[in-house]
C-alpha cells in the first residue's frame, strides 16, 4: 500500500469513527431526553404524578376518573408538563391527557383502556391492603383469545374465555358458565383488562368464596363486525341471536361446560346490562342466574315483551336462582334503574339489589362483579 492509499483509508476510517461517535452522542442525548419521564408515578402515600412531554403545547391537562374535572398541568424548562394528585383511593382508574384540546393516551404507559371510541390509559393505585381485583399469590386461571364462526354475522368473531385454576389438570370435570358482557363502546377485552374479571374470580375461588366457573366475555357490538355501510334493522336482536345460536354452541362444543339452565349465568354492564336482561329474562329455559350492572328495562318495554315473566311471578321466582340489579347513586342511569327495581317489586318478582356510591364506572363494575361471582352457582 502506497502513501496515498494509506491516507485515503485513514480518512475513510476517521469518517466512520466520527459518524459512530456522533450517532452514539445522539442516542445518548435521546435517551437522556426521554428515559427519565416516568408516567404515571404512584407514590407510597397514594399520590399520583402524571407527566407528558410537549414543549410546544400551550396547555396540557390530565383527565383522570378519580377527579371531577380535568386538572391543569405545569410546564418545566425541559418541556415536560406534570402534576401530582391525591392521595387517591386504591383502585384501577382510566385517564388521558388533553393537549391543546386533543385527547391522547399516556405514551409512557403500556396499560390502556380497550374501547371503540377512545383509548385512555390505566393507573393502578394499589394501596397497602390488596383489593379483590389485585394480583395475589393464588392459583390462577387462563384467559384464552378465541375465534368462533358466526352464521348470524356471516363472519368470524372474537371472544375471551377464562378457565379457572385446575381446568387443564381435571380433564373429566365440567364447569358452570358465566357470560359476561361489557358496555357501550367497550370491546371484548374490557371485562378482562379493566374489569379484571379473571383476577376477581381467581381470588374468590382461592378464598373458597366462589365456585370455579368458566367466564365468557363477548363483544357486545356485533354490528361493528359487519361490512362497512351495513345497518342492521335491530342490533339488539343481532347480538341476542349471535350469543344464543353461535357463541353458546361454540363454547359448549369446545369447553367442558355444564349445559343446563342452573349452570348458566349471564351478566353485563350498561348496554351489556340491558342485553343481559333481555337475553336472560327472554330465555329462562337457558339461564337461571341474571346479573345486571347499571342498566334497566323501561316500563313500556317490560310490559310489552316480558308478559310471561310478570303474569305468573310465582313461576318466574321458581325459575330464577338470582336476579341481581346494581347501580351507583351518582350513575346517570340511577333513577331509571331504581324505577325498574320498583317495577319488579310491583309485580312481586324476587331480586337482589346493591346501590353503591359512585357513578357509571368500571370501579363500580368490579365491586358488582365480585359480589355476584360470590353468589353464582351456589346451593
Amino acid at each position: 500500500m502506497n502513501k496515498v492509499q494509506f491516507l485515503r483509508l485513514a480518512g475513510i476510517l476517521a469518517v466512520f469513527l466520527l459518524a459512530g461517535c456522533a450517532s452514539q452522542v445522539e442516542d445518548q442525548t435521546t435517551a437522556r431526553r426521554f428515559a427519565w419521564i416516568v408516567s404515571p408515578e404512584v407514590h407510597p402515600d397514594n399520590r399520583v404524578t402524571f407527566r407528558y412531554r410537549a414543549p410546544n403545547a400551550g396547555e396540557v391537562l390530565v383527565d383522570a376518573q378519580f377527579e371531577s374535572e380535568p386538572v391543569a398541568m405545569t410546564l418545566d424548562t425541559s418541556g415536560v408538563w406534570s402534576v401530582t394528585l391525591g392521595p387517591v383511593k386504591p383502585d384501577v382508574y382510566p385517564y388521558s391527557f388533553l393537549v391543546d384540546g386533543i385527547r391522547v393516551m399516556d405514551p409512557g404507559n403500556p396499560h390502556y383502556f380497550p374501547n371503540e371510541r377512545f383509548k385512555g390509559s390505566l393507573v393502578d393505585v394499589r394501596g397497602e391492603a390488596p383489593r379483590v381485583h389485585s394480583l395475589k399469590e393464588v392459583p390462577h386461571g387462563v384467559v384464552n383469545y378465541e375465534y368462533y364462526p358466526s352464521k348470524t354475522l356471516g363472519t368470524t368473531a372474537r371472544v375471551l374465555v377464562y378457565t379457572p385454576p385446575g381446568y387443564e389438570e381435571s380433564a373429566e370435570k365440567h364447569y358452570p358458565v358465566f357470560y359476561l358482557i361489557s358496555g357501550t363502546t367497550d370491546t371484548e377485552e374490557t371485562c378482562f383488562k379493566v374489569g379484571r374479571a379473571n383476577l376477581i374470580a381467581d381470588n374468590l375461588i382461592a378464598a373458597g368464596k366462589a365456585v370455579p366457573m368458566i367466564i365468557v366475555m363477548p363483544y357486545g357490538n356485533p354490528a361493528a363486525l359487519l361490512p362497512a355501510g351495513t345497518q342492521p334493522a335491530n342490533q339488539g336482536e343481532l347480538f341476542d341471536r349471535d350469543l344464543l345460536n353461535d357463541l353458546m354452541p361454540y363454547i359448549e362444543a369446545n369447553y367442558r361446560t355444564l349445559n343446563d339452565r342452573n349452570h348458566r349465568a349471564i351478566g353485563g354492564f350498561s348496554r351489556g346490562g340491558g342485553q343481559t336482561l333481555r337475553i336472560g329474562l327472554g330465555n329462562l329455559d337457558r339461564f337461571s342466574w341474571i346479573c345486571c350492572y347499571s342498566a334497566y328495562l323501561g316500563r313500556e318495554e317490560f310490559a310489552r315483551d316480558f308478559k310471561y315473566v310478570y303474569e305468573d311471578p310465582g313461576k318466574t321466582n321458581e325459575m330464577l336462582d338470582l336476579l341481581w340489579i346494581s347501580v351507583g347513586n351518582d350513575d346517570f342511569l340511577y333513577q331509571r334503574t331504581i324505577d325498574f327495581i320498583d317495577i319488579l317489586k310491583g309485580y312481586g318478582i324476587d331480586h337482589k339489589t346493591l346501590v353503591s356510591t359512585g357513578g357509571h364506572t368500571w370501579m363500580n363494575v368490579k365491586l358488582y362483579l365480585a359480589e355476584t361471582v360470590k353468589c353464582l352457582f351456589q346451593d
